[in-house]
Order: C-alpha cells, then structure tokens, then sequence
C-alpha cells in the first residue's frame, strides 16, 4: 500500500508541474489572426496599488471576443504583468497566455498601450514593496497617491493584435525578454480569470458583434460591465475584415429529395419513380421466361434471335414450370418449340424478329 501511495504522489507532482508550467504556453490556436486592438481610453485608477492590464482579444465557440483592460491588485508585491499575445506558427495563430513575474517578458511586440508600447513596460516600476506610476500613461487623477512620476512615452501607432504571419508584427524575443521568460511566474489572479470568463460571455464583445469597437473596452475593476468605471472604444483600431467563411460539409451534401444526391445528377431534373424508364439490364432480366403472371416480360428493344420471347408473350395461362423448361437461353431449338401444341391460340407463329417490332411486345 505503502508503494501504491507513493507512485500516486508522484503522479499528482508531475501533473501539477505540467499544469503550472503549460500557463505560459500555447492554450488554443486558429486559422486566422485577431481583429487590431480597439482605440479607447484609460479609465480612472479605483485605488492606490492597482496596476493596469491592458485589453485583448481571446477567442472561443463564437469567434474573437474582446477582453476590456482593466485595473487590477499584482498577486504579490515586486511582480509586474507580460501580456498575452497572438504568435504566428506551424500554420496556426497560438494564443501565449500573460503571466506575472519580476521582469518583463516577451509579448510579440504588441503595441497594447498604457505604457506596453510592444517592448518592455513604461507605466511603472516597485521600490521599496510600492509601486509608482508614471503619470503620462496611467489615468491617477482621481486618487491620492505621491508614488508618481512624469516620463515621456513614444506613442506606436500600430494596433496590429498578432506576432508573425502575414500583415503580423515581425518582432522576436530580445536576450532578456527570454531570460525572464524562464523566471518564476505566477498565474492569472482570480479576477482576471473571472473577468475573461465574463467576457467570454457577453455578446457584446465579441468580434462580430462590436467588427472590432467594443462598447466596453476597458473597465475600472475586474468583471465590472457596467457603471460609470465602464469605457466605449473611441474607435477600431484598423478596418474591420469578418474571418474567411469556414466550409461547411452540409453545404455539399444534398437535402432529402435533392436532385444531386450524386454527382453525375447535377443539373438534371428529377423524374418521378413511377414514370421513370426501366434501364436495359432490367429489361433484359425480364426477358428471360418468369411465372406466367408477369405481363409484357417478353419487351425488349434489343433484337432477341431465340424464340423464347414469343412463347412466353402467347401462352399466358400455362403454369409455371413449362416457362422454365424454355428458360434457358442456351437451350436447343426442339425444346424452345415443344409447347407449340396449341395451333387454336397461336394459328400462325412467326419468327422472332416479326415479333419484336409488334406494338404489342413494347
């Protein structure tokens, strides 16, 4: 028992390890790129020690949805928060989840504003277990704090939400951007889980909806929508494009009835079952000698050099057996002409061939 308790201990270790260190990994990836980052404005820091946590795009059933940026409490004192970011590779956009740790890390060059111009971070720093804000990029006007200090920041136009691929940011991890990617992280807070999983479900936000102009781009508190903390984006950062049209297999598979259940019946009109002619291979099996109660077995388009048809379309009431006796296609001559012994209902046979050209074998 001893032995069992501990290979599960070990089995629970590893999947924790795999579970902390897959936070900072690819989560889900697409055939296509997010829309570009919304324009909109900051709005007022709640409280001394929130630091802000730019906006983006995350993706779900429904397509691209917008996730307001919003003020938020760092899990710990010292840490400051990278980003997530749409990267282009092996075919796919791949979502890299944000994370939070002592430097900041690579996030694709992203221009996510606020300070993440798409290199590093200008909004702040820690000294001394608080934070101080730089005035130029966070909106602390409503608060009382004297941690603050003025840096200008260059302003990048560029709103492009991915890394990579075509009409991406083409930007590549610095020495030290990779140095701090294998820091000690910590995961997304609670709130922010909560606050992307709101978002998540709100119609609002997502990308068809709002074509890349959230009504709530940015939020004073984490899964607070509504109130006077909520921001409209001023505008799209780029001309929004719908995704290309996924295809879809209903649409080359025929409805029931359809007149294309097959390839080849493209384009040809549908004819009722009960007027449709029969093909020639079912009218040649009908003319091979079957029980007496079959009407017009004998018709056939296609000359027939035996006498069987003759017989059969003149001696309707025999029984069964004796068509059979002439059934076959190979059989000699004397036995094809033996039933003849009636001359009252057939006076005058005559060969095959007349025959076939009766309107009465069609």
């Amino acid at each position: 028992m001893g032995i069992i308790r501990h290979v599960r201990w070990v089995v629970l270790a590893l999947m924790l390890v795999v579970s902390v260190s897959s936070f900072a990994g690819v989560f889900i990836s697409v055939g296509f790129g997010p829309p570009a980052i919304p324009v909109y404005v900051q709005p007022p820091c709640p409280a001394v020690g929130y630091m802000w946590t730019p906006g983006y795009w995350g993706n779900g059933p429904d397509g691209y949805f917008w996730v307001p940026g919003t003020w938020v409490m760092a899990p710990q004192p010292g840490v400051l928060w990278t980003p997530g970011y749409w990267g282009w590779g092996d075919g796919m956009y791949a979502w890299h989840a944000g994370y939070w740790g002592p430097t900041l890390g690579f996030y694709g060059g992203v221009n996510y504003g606020f300070g993440y111009g798409g290199v590093g971070y200008e909004g702040g720093y820690w000294r001394n277990g608080a934070f101080f804000y730089n005035r130029n990029v966070n909106n602390v006007t409503s608060i009382h704090v004297t941690n603050v200090y003025n840096k200008t920041v260059i302003v990048n136009n560029n709103h492009v939400a991915f890394n990579g691929g075509e009409g991406g940011i083409q930007a590549h991890a610095s020495p030290a951007e990779e140095a701090a990617a294998h820091e000690h992280h910590i995961e997304a807070t609670a709130e922010q889980s909560k606050h992307e999983t709101a978002a998540a479900s709100n119609p609002q936000l997502r990308a068809s909806v709002n074509h890349g102009a959230p009504a709530i781009a940015a939020t004073a508190k984490p899964g607070e929508f509504t109130g006077r903390g909520v921001v409209a984006a001023k505008a799209a950062g780029a001309p929004y494009k719908a995704p290309p049209a996924k295809a879809k297999a209903a649409n080359n598979v025929p409805r029931p009835g359809s007149n294309t259940a097959h390839p080849a019946m493209a384009g040809h009109t549908a004819t009722p079952a009960h007027n449709a002619p029969r093909p020639p291979s079912a009218m040649n099996r009908e003319a091979s000698p079957r029980p007496v109660n079959t009407p017009r077995g004998a018709a056939s388009p296609r000359p027939v050099p035996t006498a069987v048809t003759p017989h059969a379309n003149a001696a309707p009431p025999r029984p069964a057996p004796a068509p059979r006796a002439a059934a076959a296609p190979h059989a000699a001559a004397p036995h094809a002409a033996a039933p003849r012994a009636a001359p009252a209902a057939h006076p005058a046979a005559k060969p095959a061939p007349h025959e076939e050209g009766h309107p009465k074998g069609r």
